[in-house]
């Protein structure tokens, strides 16, 4: 690969569950022209499927990546992660925040589970296992995105969803249970971040956004009318603008 030579940050870009790097098309065709644009697969999700050893810990997810950044010698970035992978993010940050410059929070939420919800991440990790991905992609499709959400953006989020490995999806989802609380963390990030959720996400409400927003000591909260759970997919003019205006700001 050869050198970097943008004068920007890179953008490292990780994706959420059960999807892949292509999750992030719509921005790295728009950024990657001015700065390096990082998206990585996560473990056992698009072109890393099994048989690389699964999760067992949510801080496989970061040791991941902190290895692939030092592997690709990048020393500050501004770090991105939508649902997810905006809890991967934030372990992220808890491991190796001197490293962060920037912050962009996406439809996620930095609580740990309760009993009640690990135990359905248990139950529909049996259930992929048990069945595959299609029964329950096709249920929850116009949850990630908007039941009026463009047919090309279903159609693309429907197939990295059966694509995934349903091992991989139920070892993400049991070590996802188990993951710790991050609201206290958010009170220590000193970097600028960006809060960006979809109007109509039903999986992380408004109403997480803003707490998080209230939580973060330099935080700017957009709101992203017309989508739901993926507003970088649905509505990717609008989530470039906000990501390029704080990526303007951030330098």
């Amino acid at each position: 690969m050869p050198p970097d030579t943008s004068p920007y940050l890179p953008l490292v870009l990780i994706h959420g569950h059960p999807f892949d790097h292509t999750m992030w098309t719509p921005q790295t065709e728009a950024f990657s022209p001015t700065r390096r644009v990082i998206t990585p697969d996560l473990r056992g999700y698009g072109s890393h499927p099994p048989p690389a050893p699964a999760v067992t810990r949510f801080s496989d997810f970061t040791t991941d990546i902190e290895a692939l950044l030092d592997e690709l010698k990048v020393e500050t970035f501004v770090l991105a992660g939508l649902s997810m992978g905006g809890q991967i993010a934030l372990d992220c940050y808890g491991r190796f925040g001197e490293r962060v410059r920037g912050l962009v929070l996406a439809d996620t939420f930095p609580r740990a589970d309760t009993p009640e919800a690990a135990a359905i991440r248990s139950t529909t990790a049996d259930r992929l296992l048990r069945e595959g991905m299609r029964g329950y992609a096709d249920e929850v499709l116009e949850r990630m995105v908007a039941p009026y959400a463009d047919p090309e953006v279903k159609a693309h989020v429907h197939r990295m969803m059966t694509d995934t490995a349903p091992e991989s999806a139920a070892a993400a989802l049991r070590a996802r249970a188990q993951r710790p609380d991050y609201s206290a963390l958010l009170t220590r990030i000193t970097v600028p971040a960006l809060v960006v959720v979809g109007a109509d996400d039903t999986y992380t409400p408004v109403s997480d956004a803003e707490a998080m927003h209230a939580a973060l000591p330099a935080s700017t909260l957009r709101v992203i009318e017309g989508a739901a759970h993926l507003p970088n997919l649905e509505r990717p003019r609008e989530f470039n603008e906000m990501l390029g205006e704080f990526l303007a700001h951030v330098g």
